[in-house]
């Protein structure tokens, strides 16, 4: 039966500049991110080559827009990039970006009384 683990209070994500807190449960190293206002718990490996996920960059991702001509930027904040292939996967579901047979886990993640804690 999973159990709550505390990471950090809200404040701490104040005053981070890297929008994410990375913390050891039972043996893994997970991150917890900050996206508008909710949070989200992604395990820090990366499923291609283990690479430290969480440590990569924080991006948006891009499509083509209606006119069929330009690219307009979708899901600001919402893509980890592993920084040492650079394999990309949504923070919020764990999917991979450019492969969907992939992913990784992702953590269910609550706040009570200005406090964080990680479902593990």
């Amino acid at each position: 039966m999973p159990s709550r683990h505390h990471v950090a209070s809200e404040s701490e994500f104040e005053t981070t500049s890297e929008g994410r807190i990375i913390t050891e449960i039972q043996g893994k190293e997970i991150a917890v991110f900050r996206i508008d206002e909710e949070y989200h718990g992604v395990l820090n490996y990366c499923v291609h080559q283990a690479g430290p996920l969480c440590e990569g960059r924080v991006t948006g991702d891009t499509q083509i827009a209606e006119d069929g001509w330009s690219w307009e930027s979708t899901r600001e904040d919402e893509i980890i990039s592993c920084p040492w292939h650079a394999w990309k996967f949504d923070i919020k579901g764990g999917q991979c970006i450019d492969d969907d047979r992939y992913s990784v886990p992702t953590y269910e993640v609550e706040v009570e009384d200005g406090e964080i804690y990680v479902v593990a």
